[in-house]
């Protein structure tokens, strides 16, 4: 049997427990490969787990605490998602092209997270090479919303953000290019956190210099968000943009009194559902009632900033393709989805002349964005504009204009990774006709501690962890 209580138990509370002899790493390992087993028919958020290995390796953090050697994450299980190479397991990226690969390295983040005890016990779904934000990959299919499995999880780190809500485990992680962290948690009511440009060392896509990408972890709790940060973060030589460690604490500290706060609830361009909107508002009046101060901004973007952040990841994914095959489109074009092969296709259209005047655009809308946090300590924004779609929609089903001049949206992450130095956070912020919706903080550069900070605030004021999916 399935102990629930235990799977929705977070990873700060199960170490405390394996260190006062509560619970063994053991029964935790088994418990979660016992909910994936329970879930995944349904959901479809694992390709691959690892029983065997990971009981033996629980059996040996069990032995660790008995030793009084235990390390940080000793016995914990995580999911690594399938676009992130493990060695010695197979790693697709939901992509035919891939679906023999097995590594022979692991990237700094899995070898940090098994250094520090972590036990992985299998690897989550991912559209194909994670560009989507609807996951639905050519080999392993849809993943489906644990809220309601005829809805999407959203993309492209579905399988771990489905994975964490139905309590497979504490925490997973994502990575991060366009919202692939935070949508899956924005639409399955739990944590997503995109760090700071470089607070993770970014090594799996081979290239230094990519200023769009990161790692991040989805968890229930803001806590377990920062415990897992915590064990990754710091820099490496992998990552010429990677950044030394910064203070974090665990528990995070949740006051915010006497903090100034922007919020913009459409960006200046996005449609954003009645609802949403609404349960923005309610986190933004939590944080009042906390003690700081919530001023309507208008930060003056416009749909642009979307067609230069979707015009830049064209050109790495066209380039990406031809550095990860040396065969012809047209000949792999039947194997790929179609959504990958159009944004190769649109990539290889654009000069680099204009390439490059984009990023003297992009730095006007960073210069608004730059004045509002130079005056508030972070932006509160949407993390989704609408509830999760249902599983059929495709992201070319969005992108037309309202009567009011609105851009009907999906997700309002991309322009953030446009500027990729600010940490941004998503937390739930409540419900509407039964689904999550999220609130984002989009805090100063480099100052994930106090985005953690604040949505803890968020989580103390509205606490989400208790909610658990019908599933």
């Amino acid at each position: 049997m399935v102990d629930l209580d235990l799977c929705y138990t977070s990873a700060v509370e199960l170490a405390r427990q394996y260190r006062s002899g509560e619970i063994s790493p053991l029964e935790v390992v088994q418990n979660s490969l016992d909910r994936i087993e329970q879930v995944n028919q349904k959901l479809n958020c694992f390709c691959f787990t690892y029983p065997e290995q990971a009981l033996q390796k629980a059996i040996a953090a069990g032995q660790a605490f008995a030793d009084a050697k235990a390390r940080p994450l000793e016995g914990i299980p995580v999911a690594i998602k399938d676009f992130t190479p493990t060695k010695g397991k197979r790693t697709t990226r939901g992509s035919k092209l891939l679906e023999d690969w097995v590594p022979d390295w692991n990237p700094v983040l899995v070898e940090r997270l098994e250094a520090a005890g972590a036990i992985m016990v299998g690897k989550t779904n991912t559209p194909e090479f994670a560009t989507s934000g609807f996951t639905d990959s050519p080999l392993w299919g849809v993943t489906r919303n644990p809220w309601d499995t005829a809805r999407t999880t959203g993309g492209s780190s579905g399988g771990s953000g489905a994975a964490v809500a139905s309590g497979c485990v504490p925490f997973a992680e994502g990575t991060d290019m366009g919202g692939s962290v935070r949508i899956p948690a924005g639409l399955c009511g739990i944590v997503g956190h995109k760090p700071s440009i470089g607070r993770i060392p970014m090594d799996i896509i081979d290239t230094s210099y990519c200023n769009i990408s990161h790692f991040g972890p989805l968890a229930r709790t803001v806590s377990d968000a920062a415990l897992f940060l915590d064990t990754v973060q710091g820099e490496h030589c992998a990552d010429i943009q990677s950044l030394p460690r910064c203070e974090l604490s665990i528990p995070s500290p949740s006051d915010v009194q006497g903090m100034s706060f922007a919020l913009d609830v459409s960006l200046g361009f996005c449609a954003v559902d009645p609802g949403v909107e609404s349960n923005l508002r309610a986190s933004a009046e939590a944080l009042r009632q906390a003690g700081a101060k919530v001023q309507e901004v208008d930060l003056g973007w416009d749909a642009r900033i979307v067609d230069m952040w979707y015009g830049t990841w064209a050109i790495f994914m066209a380039a990406a393709y031809d550095n990860t095959t040396q065969v012809p489109l047209d000949e792999n074009r039947d194997r790929m989805s179609q959504g990958l092969v159009k944004l190769i296709e649109k990539g290889r259209k654009i000069d680099a002349v204009t390439a490059r005047k984009w990023e003297f655009e992009r730095t006007r809308y960073w210069h608004k964005l730059g004045a509002i946090l130079e005056n508030h300590h972070a932006l509160l924004c949407p993390t989704m504009a609408i509830i999760a779609p249902p599983v059929e929609m495709r992201d070319s089903d969005f992108g037309g204009f309202n009567q009011q001049g609105l851009l009907q949206c999906m997700d309002m992450t991309g322009a953030f990774n446009y500027m990729a130095q600010c940490p941004a956070l998503s937390v739930p912020s409540g419900f509407t006709d039964g689904l999550p919706t999220a609130t984002k903080i989009v805090a100063r550069r480099w100052d994930d501690a106090l985005a953690l900070r604040i949505g803890a605030a968020i989580e103390q004021a509205m606490p989400w962890a208790q909610n658990r999916p019908p599933i």
